[in-house]
């Protein structure tokens, strides 16, 4: 099957069509006139979604735009949010009035008033949309991608949308301003472990049981000027690899209450320059892998093995890294350019070229300058 190609949407006609049809929950009009309208924004979207959190409008403007194709792409409900998001960000056709994502606890939608004019005063080309050239949208840089996994079954995943970042834990207690100590600032998002009701081997579940039941402290994923850093709380001891951090290296085990940097972004980012380059065979690694209460790395046992792994992946990274390992790389190495060796027109035409550029060096002209009369 041939694949869509993304293509231009104009997204002010469409959007309002779709908060007007009713047809996606919590996007709807706050106001009489329909300028103020609404848009559900879930703080922690689930990876392989249900059929009803499959019916958002992220997911809408994907597939209206040509960048997912329902059957051949995977699900990935953090870039649909990041697109749809990206696309409100430039266009000057809709002003953010309030995002409740940054507010404490929580609000899960950001409201958005209909401009007639640009809202910036300026001028709106009918052909400017939202494929405007941007590397990335600048508000996911703080995304995290979580899944857990028990013994190399996947377990759960999500994806975590909070700036300042989030509390893995296991149990009821959830923080409060006069428990900063036991577990951490209030303002993270508070991601809990699945259970192990669903372990079928007895074994296994009792012992993941036993680690669970010593988790309700937790581990902190603290984002700090673009940078993760991880601070374990819990009981239970906890290793990690990552960047820097090689696999195939000894036990990592991390102190209690002790602040360890576990991605840099500008790190990160150097890596894919000097990989753009060509400088460096392979991108730089961006996943965390964090493993509760057993060795890692390990040479001896794969952390298929392992009661109780959790994989991190910040948004910003793989999504860099798909940009310029795939089709949208600059690297020499990945495009073929088609050029038909030169006949002896060609080397005339080069000729002419030369001698352009010696008269340009010798009488400081432009490229088609000519004397005046």
């Amino acid at each position: 099957m041939m694949s869509v190609q993304p293509r231009r949407i104009r997204l002010k006609p469409w959007l309002l069509a779709q908060v007007n049809s009713g047809r996606y929950p919590g996007l709807q009009w706050l106001s009489p006139d329909h300028r103020i309208f609404q848009i559900p924004w879930r703080h922690a979207t689930r990876h392989l979604p249900t059929s009803e959190e499959e019916n958002t409008i992220f997911k809408a403007w994907a597939l209206e735009t040509g960048k997912y194709q329902e059957g051949l792409d995977e699900p990935d409900p953090a870039k649909w949010k990041a697109n749809l998001r990206c696309a409100l960000n430039k266009s000057r056709e809709f002003k953010l009035k309030y995002d409740g994502t940054k507010e404490t606890p929580v609000q899960p939608y950001k409201i958005y008033e209909v401009c007639d004019q640009p809202c910036n005063g300026d001028t709106v080309d009918e052909d400017e949309e939202e494929e405007m050239p941007n590397i990335v949208d600048l508000s996911i840089v703080t995304d995290l991608d979580m899944k857990f996994q028990y013994r190399g079954r996947k377990m759960g995943s999500l994806t975590v949308s909070n700036p300042q970042g989030c509390r893995l834990y296991y149990g009821h207690l959830e923080p409060t301003p006069e428990q900063v100590d036991l577990f951490g600032p209030v303002n993270l998002n508070q991601v809990l472990f699945p259970g192990s009701a669903d372990i079928q081997n007895e074994k296994q579940r009792f012992y993941t049981e036993h680690l669970l039941d010593v988790m309700d402290r937790g581990l902190i994923l603290e984002i700090w000027e673009q940078d993760i850093y991880a601070i374990r709380l819990c009981q239970c001891k906890v290793y990690w690899s990552g960047p820097g951090v090689d696999e195939q290296g000894p036990p990592n085990p991390m102190e209690r209450e002790r602040k360890y940097k576990v991605f840099s972004l500008n790190n990160f980012l150097h890596g894919l320059i000097l990989f753009q380059k060509g400088e460096t065979p392979t991108p730089p690694p961006f996943e965390l892998c964090f493993c509760f209460g057993e060795d890692w790395p390990d040479q001896r046992k794969p952390k298929e093995k392992k009661l109780i792994v959790v994989q991190v992946v910040p948004v910003v990274a793989r999504i860099l890294t798909e940009m310029f390992s795939g089709d949208l790389s600059w690297s020499t190495d990945s495009i073929r350019l088609q050029i038909s060796n030169p006949d002896l027109k060609d080397q005339t035409v080069e000729q002419f070229k030369e001698l352009q550029r010696l008269l340009q060096s010798q009488h400081g002209l432009g490229p088609w300058a000519t004397n005046g009369p």
